[in-house]
């Protein structure tokens, strides 16, 4: 494995491979940049085929992070943990204690917060070894899990690209394609299907197939189908790297707005092709920054109202982006991406 060349290595400050051998913990912590503040990431457990995809994805999503931030306007860096899941051993409590003691370390550089695979409930146990954590239940002072918010700004910036692509103001009668259940994806469907859309979804889990036809009247297909329906917009809610040069040229929509951090997975050449097949695209990190809202909110100690003028500022941001891009020819995850640039890149490194 290695780490100073490895392609997903952008010059992070930092990589942090933790292991407790009486918790099991095997981690990773990467921060990628404190230009704006401290990095603030949630912690991903997941059972990755190889250590080094495990490295590979926390590079990413970390770099992701500070551009994310950035972005938003907020007071943070970025950065990421993730859990290597061990199939022969349950997550409990102590295996977040660890994690606590190891981020405490870090003397406040780093921040965590719930992802994939992790809960406010495990937040909780982070925060008996450190308080660098946010995410924490309500009932316990904290906002609680992010992902309604989350998906709430995902659904501003889908309208937003809707309004961009489609020259329509509203979704009555259009159909979206959304990939992924989980907390951020459902609650998507419950907006779009609110505003008047048609749903195809997809999902490897298959009560929550069931719980969306239910509730939205939603056609299931196939997780490999479902990027090739024919539907008015696709919204990736899963993982990343969906959209690509062999994805892209089957594509049969005419805008994709969703959460999935990292959906292209090479930012110019799968650009370029959503450019040169005229769909329109709205960078992920733009549109789901919300969930990453609400935990600067929570541990900066920002009002409801506050938060909320943060998140609806999403929408307008996007537009921005989408007019920018349109007018100069270009992909617009890079204009999203030197804008983003420009907020964080003249300090780079400079904070300790």
């Amino acid at each position: 494995m290695e780490l100073f060349r490895h392609p997903s290595f952008d010059n992070h400050e930092a990589v942090l491979f933790a292991s407790e051998a009486e918790s099991g913990l095997q981690s990773i912590i990467a921060i990628h940049n404190t230009s704006r503040g401290p990095a603030l990431g949630g912690c991903r457990y997941w059972q990755y085929a190889t250590e080094d995809e495990a490295l590979k994805d926390v590079l990413r999503l970390a770099r992701g992070m500070t551009y994310k931030a950035a972005i938003a306007e907020l007071p943070l860096g970025g950065g990421k943990t993730v859990i290597l899941a061990d199939p022969e051993r349950r997550k409990d409590p102590g295996l977040f204690r660890a994690l606590g003691r190891k981020i405490e370390m870090l003397g406040g550089r780093y921040i965590t917060a719930e992802d994939v695979g992790t809960s406010p409930a495990d937040m909780v146990e982070v925060r008996k070894e450190t308080r660098y954590v946010a995410g924490i239940p309500p009932e316990q002072g904290g906002r609680g899990d992010p992902s309604p918010i989350t998906a709430y700004g995902v659904y501003l910036g889908l309208c937003e690209t809707v309004r961009h692509a489609l020259k329509r103001d509203n979704l009555r009668g259009l159909t979206v394609a959304v990939q992924g259940l989980g907390h951020v994806g459902f609650n998507l469907c419950r907006h779009l299907n609110q505003a008047g859309a048609q749903l195809i979804v997809a999902d490897l889990n298959a009560e929550r197939i069931r719980r969306a036809e239910e509730a939205f009247g939603a056609r299931p297909v196939g997780l490999v189908e479902i990027l090739t329906v024919e539907a008015d917009v696709l919204s990736p809610n899963a993982l990343g790297a969906v959209l690509n040069a062999e994805t892209i040229p089957r594509l049969k929509v005419a805008a994709i707005a969703g959460a999935a951090n990292n959906q292209l997975a090479d930012i110019e050449r799968d650009g370029a092709l959503l450019v040169r097949r005229s769909i329109a695209y709205a960078p992920d990190y733009v549109i789901n920054a919300g969930g990453l809202t609400v935990v600067c909110g929570e541990y900066l100690g920002w009002t409801a109202d506050e938060i909320s003028r943060r998140v609806d500022a999403i929408g307008p941001r996007l537009a921005d982006i989408l007019r920018e891009a349109s007018a100069r020819g270009e992909p617009t995850q890079v204009v999203a991406d030197r804008k983003a640039e420009r907020l964080f890149a003249a300090s780079h490194g400079s904070r300790v």
